[in-house]
């Protein structure tokens, strides 16, 4: 029997882009590297492709070779600072946030929230691609095992210690609201218009007394309301000088920010019912294109 045809690939490429794009950012933690990952794979798959032997399905082989290039971008990665909340030596890059669709039930909010991606860089990297493989993308300890070329007890042995580890270094959901919540909605307009008005007292009215700032890249970050004010209220400059718009990034409610006229970065924004927990801020103008393409 010959070869199938190159069409069908990239018919069932297609149909699991979105899906290998989250994979890999959650593998990764970075939107950009994500997006060169997808098309990597694309290229192996049709180098490969004539070889493919269908002795697994399409779809896993896709997310092999996904996670494979993931695997040996991780391996060859320098040693990088990671933002200040993730007190652990040997993560990743800086987070980058994460375009969601309302829409997309590919990219299921919960595991592409910022905490849990976070959270995911403190795991070695198999037991990342373990439990992403078993309990995101519901593969069976088996299809699991043929990804990664292990054997199933040792695929449920990785999966034991990176639930373990994972609980210990994500953040507790608690009671975060989602970004389709009215209530979460109220409060991310109520902190543009703040921004937007140079105005400290209506941005310390949306805090809750324990919020933090992380500004994604620095070596500092700020808990408590006080602690939120002191560094955020010489940065609001005077009225007009910041523009906001609404969006979502990995789930949640965010703000895409212009200082003085030019795109300065994204506000991820952690909200519950009595207020902002925490503000994640990625100070990147190119990020704030990604999201606001048309500035």
């Amino acid at each position: 029997m010959g070869a199938p045809e190159a069409g069908t690939l990239t018919e069932a490429f297609e149909g699991e882009r979105r899906g290998l794009f989250a994979h890999a950012y959650r593998m990764l933690g970075a939107y950009h590297e994500a997006e060169d990952v997808v098309q990597d794979t694309y290229v192996r798959a049709l180098r490969g492709w004539e070889n493919f032997e269908r002795r697994s399905s399409v779809r896993t082989w896709l997310y092999r070779i996904a996670t494979n290039v993931c695997l040996t971008l991780i391996e060859g990665r320098g040693r990088r600072t990671f933002s200040s909340g993730l007190d652990s030596d040997d993560l990743g890059p800086w987070l980058e946030p994460f375009p969601t669709d309302p829409l997309d039930l590919v990219t299921a909010r919960e595991s592409v929230r910022l905490a849990f991606v976070a959270g995911l860089q403190h795991l070695a990297p198999r037991q990342r691609a373990v439990l992403l493989l078993r309990e995101v993308l519901a593969f069976s300890a088996a299809e699991t095992g043929e990804v990664l070329g292990m054997s199933v007890p040792d695929v449920k042995s990785a999966l034991q210690r990176a639930r373990a580890r994972l609980a210990e270094a994500a953040p507790a959901r608690d009671d975060v609201l989602d970004a389709s919540s009215p209530r979460a909605r109220a409060l991310l307009a109520r902190y543009m218009a703040a921004w937007e008005a140079s105005d400290a007292d209506a941005f310390r009215e949306v805090l809750r007394a324990d919020a933090s700032i992380e500004p994604v890249g620095s070596p500092a970050s700020y808990t408590g309301r006080a602690a939120c004010l002191a560094f955020a209220t010489p940065a609001m400059g005077a009225a007009g000088d910041w523009r906001m718009v609404a969006t979502e990034a990995n789930g949640q409610p965010a703000a895409v920010a212009w200082l003085g006229g030019e795109p300065y970065g994204v506000a991820v924004l952690m909200i519950a019912e009595d207020g902002i927990m925490a503000i994640t801020l990625f100070g990147d103008p190119e990020l704030a294109k990604i999201f606001v393409p048309t500035g």
